[in-house]
């Protein structure tokens, strides 16, 4: 199927296809219309398709324009991209680049990470529930951070019982020009990355289960907000089958091709004090080019 990072890095030698030769730049102009994976494949086919994919032509057009800022990601300096670094950074083909950048980058102690994704080489970032605010997170009696390996970051918050819940965000970020959706990625039940006969166990939360409660008494409101005045607001029951995950959209924002930093804050809250809720693994956030997810989307009732 897909092309890893790895294939990205270095294709594999193949026996010639039978295609023969065929000029260089005519073997690139292919490339040019065709995704990183695509362009793995025909790399393998003859010698021509394989130094073409080499070119350092074909692979920038296939990054994202503020590539030189995600690379200070990868150095430890966000943002740098001249001087020194510029230099060494220039020197790096942009092969190597993409290979780097369609692999998780890691920032701020490790709560927030960006890739490429590598077919259309826009921006995808998850941050994970440590980099959130959430409100009685440091009471035990409230919330607690259980290790879980079905999650990016190895570790997810799971919600006990509570009045007041409250999950609150903010990045701050150069995305590349377009359309993005936000999302919270959830799971009604306590999660267990354990298998038995091929079925998921959900801890001792059954569906159904009494751990699983509040969430049928009033809606949770999802919010969005950007620094250039962009709004989101919704809400909709948590009322989805216990036992997996699924990705509850907050929202979209657009990105202009000015090449700023753009500012987004979100939230997820159910404040309604006449009852406790709990029952709920808060994951993580993500943003994906608007279309592209990977797992169920559950949509906001306006």
């Amino acid at each position: 199927m897909g092309a890893g990072a790895s294939d990205l890095a270095a294709p594999a030698e193949a026996p010639g296809s039978g295609l023969g030769d065929m000029p260089e730049l005519c073997a690139a102009e292919v490339l040019l219309r065709l995704g990183a994976p695509d362009i793995c494949r025909l790399a393998r086919l003859n010698r021509a398709f394989r130094s073409a994919a080499a070119a350092d032509f074909v692979w920038e057009a296939k990054l994202p324009d503020n590539y030189g800022y995600l690379m200070g990601f990868v150095r430890g300096v966000a943002g740098e991209e001249d001087g020194e670094r510029g230099r060494k950074r220039s020197a790096v083909g942009k092969k190597e680049v993409y290979a780097r950048l369609a692999k998780a980058v890691r920032f701020d102690d490790g709560k927030r990470e960006f890739w490429l994704e590598k077919t259309t080489g826009m921006v995808c970032m998850a941050l994970s529930s440590k980099a959130l605010v959430i409100t009685g997170i440091d009471d035990r009696r409230y919330w607690v951070h259980m290790p879980n390996t079905e999650s990016r970051f190895q570790s997810v918050a799971y919600l006990q019982q509570i009045w007041w819940f409250e999950v609150v965000g903010e990045i701050d970020f150069r995305f590349p020009a377009g359309t993005y959706s936000l999302y919270f990625r959830l799971h009604l039940g306590k999660p267990s990355s354990s298998r038995h006969a091929g079925r998921r166990c959900c801890g001792s939360d059954k569906a159904g289960g009494s751990g699983i409660h509040g969430w049928d008494r009033k809606p949770v409101r999802f919010q969005l907000s950007t620094s250039d005045g962009q709004n989101a607001v919704s809400q909709r029951y948590l009322d989805d089958e216990p036992g997996s995950w699924a990705l509850y959209h907050a929202g979209d924002f657009v990105v202009a091709p000015d090449g700023r930093p753009v500012r987004v804050k979100f939230s997820m809250a159910q404040i309604d004090c006449t009852h406790t809720k709990g029952g709920l693994c808060v994951d993580s956030v993500l943003v994906y080019p608007s279309g592209f997810r990977t797992e169920t989307v559950v949509g906001a009732h306006k």
